[in-house]
């Protein structure tokens, strides 16, 4: 497979921006070849509904500019639909856990949550930073905006926040292959 294809392909499973030195190591080459790369990818996805947004430090392929119309459209109806009990329960896990990786959101719902985090993080509810942990994934987290809507100045005061947190921790250490400490503690979330 060609070097802009595999460069495509990262950025579509990567859904936002890559950092261009996290390419070159993934894919396995040089600054140079990676510029060489993004370049052609580029030039093939002129004329597309996609296009190639680069920086000096990362690239991201994105909608292009000919098309961003029907893509707002289509996210206002989006948002005007109800969260529903997949994104609620998203939103509980990272309230009352704290930051939490996808995988570990996963876990704790038993489903892939992909399209509700794009969802809550799309909404301004929930926010990725990445994971001083693991440079490989990103953490989640509620947003500040998310805590206003919800009426708490901090998670201390969400219903029940001490009992349900430390259920949820316990819960986590007795059967979860991950690590309660995989990102900042629940108390220091915000």
């Amino acid at each position: 497979m060609d070097l802009a294809n595999r460069i495509e392909a990262l950025l579509f499973s990567e859904g936002g921006s890559l950092a261009r030195k996290k390419l070159t190591q993934l894919l396995e080459v040089d600054a140079q070849a990676l510029t060489a790369g993004v370049h052609d990818l580029a030039a093939r996805k002129e004329g597309t509904g996609l296009s190639i947004v680069e920086t000096e430090t990362e690239v991201a392929l994105t909608v292009a500019a000919s098309v961003a119309g029907t893509i707002e459209k289509a996210f206002e109806r989006e948002v005007g639909r109800e969260i529903g009990d997949a994104g609620l329960e998203v939103l509980s896990i990272l309230l009352y856990r704290g930051p939490s990786t996808r995988s570990q959101i996963d876990y704790i719902r038993g489903v892939n949550t992909s399209s509700t985090i794009r969802t809550l993080t799309a909404r301004g509810l929930i926010e990725r930073a990445q994971n001083p942990n693991d440079q490989r994934e990103y953490l989640y987290r509620p947003t500040t905006e998310l805590l206003a809507h919800i009426g708490v100045r901090n998670l201390a005061e969400l219903p029940d926040y001490a009992k349900i947190a430390s259920e949820l921790a316990a819960f986590e250490q007795s059967s979860s292959p991950f690590h309660a400490d995989a990102g900042e503690s629940t108390e220091s979330a915000l």
